[in-house]
């Protein structure tokens, strides 16, 4: 894999459990570029689609350079492990914003990492956050390119009640802000639908032994599984809940499931699983087949595959670039009174922002096999 911009060739990668302290040099302030903190993580659950964040995130800061970059300067990225614990990772993106080192942050993490990161950079550099989360985010500064239940779980919880009789769900979770307050709206979607949630269970980052949760699901007589779990719990999940066969008398859905997760889940482990996204690689539009062009030409057959993780870090970077340039400055402040006016390209069209959240088109898809089958727009 090539070096990315921002990170100088033979640079470490952080090793597991390892937060990458970055040395004096990396802090050095070139006015001649815009710096961007890209945090994505490294490790933990949600490192299997790492490198598919970065990637994307590098794809699109090259066609940008490419363009003339950032108010005329070249932009570049300074990784950040975002699957570090949210503390570190805090401090880590603050201290770059203070020496200068960046002039914005963007990337995929989870909630928490927001939390954390937000109150102490938001007010200084624009912030562009690219994961679906629990909606609710109203920091000055910070701005929001993916899903939020109301728009992507409630229409996908209708549906499948309509068309699949989904009476009775069941929450299994990670524990932490956006799986709890998810399944908490759930519960009022679920009722909206005339089913119920009949049980939940929230389980900590890195779960291995779902014994339990399956026992639960299978006494509570639940017709439909509500995943809010990252990365590899969610893999695991898959396997075991295949393995105890209960995949033969209950659907799944899940609002984080990418094809790389697919992938490491296996053909077996997916049956009558569903996912609702804003994007999903086998979109037949001529904007994602130009994506998939653009990254197969750059990154060859060999790449992690293309998935909405992934492709949101690509947004992320587009999004920040289009809020700099119509705003002509790097100053937060004039980013946000403009941010209303602000639109972007990329490989699902054209998306403008209101209320500092992107507008979108949402999807459910089905597993089939290894791949995604969308089934409707939401």
């Amino acid at each position: 894999m090539s070096v990315p911009a921002g990170r100088p060739a033979g640079a470490p990668h952080p090793q597991p459990g390892q937060t990458l302290h970055l040395p004096a040099p990396w802090l050095t302030v070139d006015r001649s570029v815009v710096s961007v903190a890209l945090v994505y993580p490294m490790r933990g659950p949600a490192g299997m689609f790492g490198p598919t964040c970065e990637l994307c995130a590098q794809l699109a800061v090259e066609e940008i350079n490419r363009a003339g970059g950032v108010l005329g300067r070249e932009l570049r990225l300074v990784p950040v492990d975002g699957g570090a614990p949210p503390a570190e990772v805090a401090a880590e993106v603050e201290a770059l914003v203070s020496t200068g080192a960046v002039q914005g942050v963007t990337g995929w993490h989870i909630s928490s990492v927001r939390q954390a990161v937000a109150p102490r950079v938001a007010h200084r550099v624009p912030y562009v956050y690219t994961a679906l989360y629990e909606g609710g985010e109203r920091t000055e500064g910070v701005f929001l390119t993916s899903e939020t239940p109301d728009a992507q779980l409630w229409p996908a919880m209708r549906l499948l009640a309509g068309e699949q009789g989904v009476r009775r769900w069941y929450v299994v979770g990670n524990d932490y802000v956006w799986p709890r307050r998810t399944a908490r709206a759930a519960q009022r979607y679920a009722l909206r639908s005339g089913a119920r949630v009949c049980g939940q269970r929230f389980l900590p980052l890195g779960v291995h032994d779902f014994g339990h949760v399956l026992r639960a699901v299978e006494q509570s007589e639940a017709d439909g599984v509500l995943m809010l779990l990252v990365g590899a719990d969610a893999v695991r999940f898959n396997r075991a809940f295949a393995r105890s066969g209960l995949d033969q008398r209950c659907l799944r859905l899940s609002t984080l499931m990418d094809e790389n997760m697919l992938l490491a889940s296996g053909a077996g482990a997916t049956r009558r699983l569903y996912s609702t996204a804003g994007f999903f690689a086998g979109l037949v539009t001529r904007e994602n087949l130009d994506f998939h062009g653009a990254f197969a030409r750059r990154f060859g057959v060999e790449a992690p595959p293309l998935g909405s993780l992934g492709e949101s870090c690509y947004e992320g970077v587009m999004l920040l670039a289009a809020l700099i340039a119509r705003a002509r400055t790097l100053d937060v402040r004039a980013i946000g009174a403009a941010a209303d006016a602000v639109s972007y390209q990329g490989p699902r069209g054209e998306l403008r922002l209101r209320g500092r959240h992107v507008r979108q088109r949402i999807y459910l898809a089905e597993a089939d096999g290894l791949d995604f089958a969308v089934l409707a727009e939401l």
